[in-house]
Formats: C-alpha cells, structure tokens, sequence
C-alpha cells in the first residue's frame, strides 16, 4: 500500500491539505490519514466533509483560534504533574476555543435551523470546564504572568516586594546622585547581579563601601557591589520574592490539581477538536481544488466529469471525462508518449484514494466513485511527474506481486504495460496479463504504445478502447481523454508536418503490412465519427436549450393573458357593482322620501314601494351564461398557493393560505385564528409580491415562515430581535402583510414593536388590528 501512495502521489496531495489545518491536533489527524476500504466509515468521512464544506459556504470561516495540544499537560496534571502558567493558559485557551466552537455549531442548528447532525453531534458532546477556565483566568493573564488577585496571600506579598525594592532604589540612587561618591562610580546607574540591587564601582574605590561583591566587568576595572547600607534591605527583598515564588508555585498547584480532576473530560475534548480540525480542513481544501463530493458505491463503478488533477496547476490542467465498471471493466488507452496517458492514470488513481479517505474530489456533480479493498498501481517512475528511471524487471516483479493479490474488488492501474522488452513478446504478455486481471473481476486502466493491444477491446466483452487527442497541426497533445476510440501514432503525419519528403514518407508506408493500414484508417475514422457526433450533440443541446427557453417564454406569456383577462372581469365586475350599490343607496333615499310622504298623508301605497324595490335589485347586472363560463373557467385556473391573500366568502374575511391541506381543502388564516376552509369558499386576491419556486419561503432550515409572529411572554430585547428577523423572513417569503402578536401587558412590548417597524426600511406601514384579529394586542404591517 505505501509503495501504491507514493506512486499515486498521495502524500504530496495531503502536504496540501496540511495548509488548512488550525492546530497541531488537525495535523496529527492529517498525517495519520491512509484510505479506508470500509463502505460505511468512507460514507461517514464523506457526509462530514459536505457538512464541514455547508458550512464554510454559509458562514465562510469557522472559529477554530486558540486551540493547543495539551494532552500532555492534561496526562501530567492527572497523575499529581504541577503545570506553569503558560501551561495552564494554553489549557484554559483551549476549553475557550472548544466552548466557542460548540456555540458557533448549536447557533447555526438551533437558532438559524440548518442541517448539521454529525457536527452537531460533535460539538454536543464538547464539555464546556467553564468552571476550570474561569478559575485560571482569574490567576493568569493571557501572558502567562500569575495576577496579584491569584490569592489575598500573593497580593500582600507583592505589596512587601515593591516597597522593599522601591526602599532599596532609593537608597543606591542617593549614592549615585551624591557628589561625593560619583567619581568613584564608573556609571551613576542602579543594575542588577544575582537578584540583588547594585552599583558599578570603580576598582580603586572598592573598600570605600564595603558591602559584597557580585560581579566585575571583563576588563576588572568596575566592580558591581551591593553596598552594605542596603544588604539587610537586600535580604528582606529576597526573602519576599522567596516566598512570592512559593505563594505562586502553590496556586500553580492548586489550578493543576483542578485541571487533573477533569483530565478526561479535557482528553475526550481534545479528541472532538481535533476530529473538527481535521473536517474542516477538508472543507476548505474541497473549496480550494473547486472539489464535489462524490456518489459512492462498492460496485467498482467510476463515472468522472470533467475530473482534474489537484497536484498539477489550476490554470495548465485539461479536465478529462472517465467511466469505468459499468459496460466494461477493462480500459485500454492507447497513443504517443508524453500525450497525458499517465497524468489520467494518475488522476484515477489519486482520485479513488481521496474519495476513500473522505476527501471530495476535484470534479463536477454527480461524479461517481467506487470504494476498492485493494487498490494496485504499476506505474513507472520515469513516468512521475517528479522524473526518475524503471526497468522492465522492476515492472515485471510489481506486477507478478500485484497478481498475487488482486480480486473482483481492486481497481488496477498499469502504465506502459510490458514495455521495456521486445514489441512483440511485450504485446502478447501485456494481452495475457489483463486477460488474467479481467477473468479475476478486477477493474483495470492500463496504458500502452503497442499497436497490437489497439485491436484488443474489440476481440474482448467488457474492454474498451481510449486515446489521448492529439492535435497534428500544432504536434501537441491536447490532454483530452478520448472514449471508444484508441490512439494512433501520428508519425507520418508529425513528419510531414516538419518537412520530411514525401518520398520518404510514401516508401515508409509500403513497410507496413495492409493489417496495420487498416487498423490506422479505421482509428483515423473513429476520431473523424466521434468529433462529428460531440458537435452533433452540442448542436442538439443548444437547440434544446433554445426549445425550453421558447417553452418558458411561451407560458409565461399565457399567464400574463390569463391574468389580463381576470383583472379586467374582476375590474368590470367591481365597477358594476359599485354602480347598483350607488343607485341602491339613492333609491332607498328616494323610498324613505316616499314613506315620509305616506306619512304625512299623501297617497303612496306601501305595496308600490315594494314593488319599486324590487325592481331596483333586479336592476342589478347579470352575467350571460357565456360570461359566467368564463369566469368559472378562470376562477379554476386560478391555483391557490400556500402564501396566497385570499377572501373567505362565508365570512366576507380576508386571509392567508398556510398550508393544502388536499385538492380541496386548505388552511387559512385570518388574523390570530386559522381554520379548515373548502375550495369553493375562496376567493383569490392576490399572490405574495416575490414569488419564489416555493411558495412559502423555507429559511435556514426548512420550516415555513408563518404570517404571524407571536412574541407574548419574550423580554424586551429578545423581541425586538426576533421582530427584525422575522420581517426579513416574511419578506424573502413573498408576503406583503403580516401580524405582530404581542399582547396588552403593561405596553412596553407594543410600544417597542411601534418604534422599531416605523423606522423600518422594507415596512410600508402598520396598524391596529381589528378586533377581529386581536385588536390592541396585535400589530399588522405592511411590508414593502
């Protein structure tokens, strides 16, 4: 298996994921990385990485700062270990970096409702040891320095220290500022030798202060004295700092007996963060090489779309298109040397160890990848991207090896299969060698440049031919893998193209045998056929894409007609309606005049009044049996939604659609009450302003924005937060009117709601509900 990585370059391509790791704990993890044959554990590193990879392109980083190994301190402290306070720090670093990590995860899942199971999984399990971290930064300082509010002991020690070294200063800069004793010195300064405060005094002068003498200078002509004067000072200075460093030596204790007391918590942390690190790197390497995670299957079935090489530069790699497992198991690509036979191995290769190590691969959706047991790779070293030098022995010995071993679940790799010896009894054990790797149900990508292995997929079920492009007129390969068709030499053609005779060229065809002629011409057509049907295809592509962009054009058109038609019936149907309600509300003017006049004696009878009535309701328009047709033929076209402002007839209410209930049947909710309303019993008046594919927004997560937001019982600032999210919900759900529920209470959240849609850029306006719809307990707005 190392000898398969290294070939297949493996180690180079983690090298580049190393780069995205945030502490020594990933790095490990990285290091440690060898491709699993286990189906289910591979399908578990795969889904990990997507997770990890969501949630860099929703969020775009990841806190993972200020997390250190210390399973080391953690193992010292638990069986007695005193940790520093550096140590201590990094420990308490680490418990913060975890705590803030699981937050940052629990946030995304909880609150903005994203689907994150295995991190979350993850992250739950983190102990926070927020008792363990506040109690070493109350002691040390993020520089490593025990505070003085460690212990009231250390602050009254530290008291002593600075007065006893401010009393010692004092007393040497009196002596170096005194005029008597400056020529004696040979620098009027204070310093410092072995912990003790002293002068630099010349070498004549050395008995006018008596005292002790801690250091000279090189030359011997300063001596560095402690003046006896200030020795008995000295003394008590060093004292305290003695006991400064016991006092800081047993809080040090202290917090390493804490640290021992959750060690296996602290271990098991360590485990989670780096198991993190280690997804996340994936990620953001996946984001790196433009990578997709592939479908996985143990059927030995590779489908690659335009698949890259991730150690060869972005902007030089061709991307190829490889299938393998499904019609035929055995690939045989066939052309010159140098023309990228070895780089497509090499990406197969690469690329099926990435995917079983949990890494996505650097290819288009919906890539396939097959997980093998065994993984066999032959491939020359001088055919390395790195450059070195093979025998046909070393060939011969890795693949008598490898034929050992293989079984109907390795995928098999050889490079220049059976060159090194003669053509023709390389050709034949090249033949012989993938006939007996077929017979065992192993899946095979060989490369050769023998002539004699071209015809071969076409004498064996289940083998087909492929070739590198390469184009005659530039004598350039172009990188592209090419399926079905097996490649030519091109000697002829690269020698006219450099000038050869064509004499020469003609007498050099003769040489071979018609067998072979053939075989050219036949290649020759088979490239000719496949570029005409890619461009075919293209052709019929783009035509497709023009027929549907019609098709969508077309019935968007037919809604906009359909539409038209609704708003002018509906508009015509109002106006009427507003002519008989005027002449309805004039003729009872009239009619109570008439009564009045009854009254007052005059002769109108009440009979004729009632008459007059009625012929007045009559007056009122009537729709033709054609016209009613039509507008029970739109009403049906009319498809509610879910998000949709409609009427309920029976109440003579206005309402929104929150759920379909079945054909018939929906859901409406009209204020703070929702009910089960029929088909026929609703009237549509309008669709959300932004409507989207679906109909009611899903946010963060999946659930739907509802066209209500209840906030009774929440305190004041959580309200208002949720208040502010929730119009940026409704306003990505479509809805152009929403309610606020906040109930009477003492007012502050009412009052709160108020202020905060008044100054709203995207609120059109608000108000009191009716009392209908909760009256003063509810506030209705309307969204831009």
């Amino acid at each position: 298996m190392k000898r398969v990585l290294r070939v297949l370059e493996y180690e180079k391509m983690k090298q580049q994921l190393l780069g995205h790791v945030s502490s020594s704990l990933g790095r490990q993890k990285i290091e440690a990385l060898v491709p699993s044959t286990d189906f289910t554990e591979v399908q578990k590193w795969q889904l990990e990485t997507a997770e990890g990879a969501n949630v860099l392109r929703l969020k775009g980083h990841i806190p993972l700062g200020g997390i250190f190994d210390v399973k080391a301190h953690a193992k010292r402290a638990k069986i007695g270990g005193s940790l520093s306070a550096a140590e201590l720090i990094e420990v308490a670093s680490t418990i913060y970096g975890g705590r803030q990590l699981k937050k940052f995860i629990a946030v995304m899942v909880d609150e903005e409702e994203v689907a994150l199971p295995i991190l979350y999984d993850y992250v739950t399990q983190i102990e926070p040891l927020t008792d363990l971290e506040r109690a070493i930064k109350q002691c040390i300082d993020d520089n490593g320095h025990v505070l003085d509010s460690a212990s009231s002991e250390l602050r009254t020690i530290r008291h002593q220290v600075r007065s006893y070294e401010s009393s010692v200063r004092s007393k040497l800069e009196s002596i170096t500022r005194s005029s008597n004793t400056q020529k004696m010195l040979s620098d009027a300064i204070v310093t410092i030798r072995n912990d003790r405060f002293v002068i630099p005094v010349k070498q004549e002068y050395r008995s006018a202060f008596g005292g002790i003498i801690h250091d000279q200078s090189a030359s011997g002509a300063t001596l560095f004295i402690e003046p006896q004067a200030i020795v008995t000072l000295n003394n008590q200075l060093r004292e305290a700092k003695v006991k400064e460093a016991r006092e800081i030596e047993r809080i040090l204790g202290e917090l390493s007996e804490q640290v021992g007391a959750v060690a296996n918590e602290l271990l098991a942390n360590l485990d989670l963060l780096a198991t993190l690190d280690f997804i996340f790197a994936k990620a953001r390497y996946a984001k790196e090489i433009k990578a997709t995670e592939p479908k996985l299957n143990d059927k030995g079935l590779i489908l690659l779309k335009k698949a890259r090489h991730p150690l060869i530069d972005a902007e030089e790699v061709v991307p190829i298109d490889v299938e393998l497992g499904e019609e035929f198991r055995s690939l045989i690509i066939t052309g010159p040397n140098t023309g990228g036979k070895t780089v497509t191995l090499k990406t197969i290769g690469l690329l099926t160890l990435m995917a079983q190590s949990g890494l996505q691969v650097p290819a288009e959706e919906e890539s396939e990848m097959a997980v093998y047991q065994k993984v066999f790779a032959d491939i020359g070293d001088e055919q390395s991207i790195e450059q070195s030098l093979s025998t046909f022995s070393s060939h011969m010995t890795n693949i008598v090896d490898i034929l050992d071993q293989v079984d109907f679940q390795s995928l098999v790799l050889f490079d220049e299969l059976g060159a090194g010896t003669d053509p023709t009894e390389g050709a034949a054990l090249a033949i012989s060698i993938l006939d007996d790797v077929y017979r065992r149900g192993a899946s095979v990508v060989a490369t050769t440049h023998y002539s004699e292995l071209k015809g071969y997929a076409y004498n064996r079920e289940g083998a087909m031919n492929a070739s590198v492009e390469f184009d005659v007129e530039t004598l350039r390969p172009t990188y592209r893998l090419l399926i079905g068709v097996p490649g030519r030499s091109n000697a002829f053609a690269i020698s006219r193209r450099l000038g050869l005779s064509e004499k020469i060229i003609e007498q050099a065809k003769q040489q071979i045998d018609s067998d072979s002629n053939q075989i050219e011409n036949m290649i020759v057509s088979l490239e000719t056929s496949q570029k005409s049907a890619e461009t075919e295809w293209q052709e019929a592509e783009r035509i497709r894409t023009e027929a549907e962009e019609l098709h969508q054009d077309l019935v968007a058109q037919l809604e906009a007609v359909e539409q038209e038609k609704e708003r002018i019936l509906a508009e015509a149907e109002k106006k009427a309606a507003e002519a008989v309600a005027k002449a309805k509300e004039e003729a009872e003017f009239i009619i109570e005049e008439l009564r009045e006049m009854q009254k007052e004696g005059l002769s109108v009878k009440e009979h004729q009044i009632i008459d007059a009535k009625k012929h007045l309701e009559e007056a009122a328009p009537k729709l033709t049996p054609q016209q009613k047709k039509v507008k029970k033929q739109a009403e049906a076209k009319r498809v509610i939604k879910p998000g949709d402002e409609v009427k309920v007839l029976t109440f003579g209410q206005k309402g929104f659609i929150v759920d379909q209930i079945n054909e018939q049947e929906f859901q409406v909710q009209m204020g703070i009450m929702k009910m089960k309303v029929n088909r026929e019993d609703l009237q549509l008046i309008g669709q959300p302003k932004q409507v989207e594919t679906r109909p009611i927004a899903t946010v963060r997560g999946g659930d739907h924005v509802k066209p209500e937001l209840d906030l009774r019982g929440e305190r004041y600032e959580e309200a208002m937060m949720r208040v502010e999210k929730y119009i940026d919900d409704a306003l990505l759900a479509g809805y152009h009117q929403v309610s606020i529920i906040h109930g009477k209470g003492t007012g502050a959240l009412r009052k709160g709601v108020k202020e905060l849609v008044k100054r709203h850029p995207h609120v059109k306006g608000a108000r009191d509900a009716a009392m209908n719809e909760g009256g003063l307990g509810n506030t209705v707005i309307e969204l831009k």
